[in-house]
């Protein structure tokens, strides 16, 4: 018997598909974390989603991505929607593109693609300051620690505290947490999985009040050796 997840989770506490209606939102980059927040929006019941990237699936992905053996050699996008279909028999919309500064995008983004500076164009070009883009959901990871980060393109302040955190590719090698491609399956489920529930408390908040929304910290940093984890607004 064919079920639409939405239908089975429509009283879920936490998140209700039904209010979020069809709203779209955009996963750009499905490696690490984009695959594993993809999947996970997924089993929320999220209708509209657009999952973006233009690699295909390779042998060192299976360590830390949530593709497996027989993925290998398909396109990310296509082995992703094929294994979200298989999961929650929701259908997803693929771009096998890369993303730039002049491509349109939903109202919720979450922005994970593999360098800094086309995280920089993409968010110069097609996010900053875009009224009809009412948030933006970033991480960064290394071997063992990681970032979130959740942005209103159109708040200055968002904005200023957003750009404030932003290195270089260079500066990767150094600063393992701004990007670094050396990482571990369980430490991307850590990343993925604050990064969605920032998605979720945003959400529930927004639709509550905006001055819960301003109580959220923008960013959260965390490390598990030892393990730790600290917040900042």
């Amino acid at each position: 018997m064919s079920t639409n997840l939405t239908d089975t989770i429509r009283h879920l506490k936490a998140f209700s598909p039904v209010k979020f209606d069809n709203t779209r939102i955009d996963v750009i980059g499905v490696g690490a974390t984009g695959s594993r927040i993809a999947m996970a929006l997924a089993k929320l019941g999220v209708l509209n989603l657009h999952i973006w990237d233009f690699d295909k699936v390779e042998s060192h992905n299976i360590a830390n991505q949530i593709y497996g053996i027989n993925d290998i050699g398909k396109f990310k996008v296509d082995a992703l929607a094929e294994l979200i279909k298989t999961q929650t028999n929701l259908d997803v919309t693929k771009h096998n593109e890369a993303v730039n500064g002049r491509t349109s995008l939903g109202s919720v983004v979450f922005l994970l693609t593999d360098t800094m500076s086309s995280r920089k164009e993409i968010w110069e070009g097609a996010i900053r300051y875009k009224p009809f883009i009412e948030v933006m959901f970033e991480t960064r990871m290394g071997i063992d620690l990681g970032r979130t980060y959740w942005v209103r393109p159109t708040s200055p302040d968002d904005v200023k505290f957003w750009e404030s955190s932003l290195c270089g590719d260079d500066e990767v090698v150094v600063v393992s947490a701004c990007g670094s491609q050396i990482t571990v399956g369980s430490t991307a489920e850590i990343v993925s999985g604050l990064a969605v529930w920032n998605f979720i408390n945003w959400f529930n908040w927004f639709s509550d009040t905006t001055n819960k929304v301003e109580q959220m910290p923008k960013e959260t940093i965390f490390g598990v050796t030892p393990p730790a984890i600290l917040t900042r607004s």
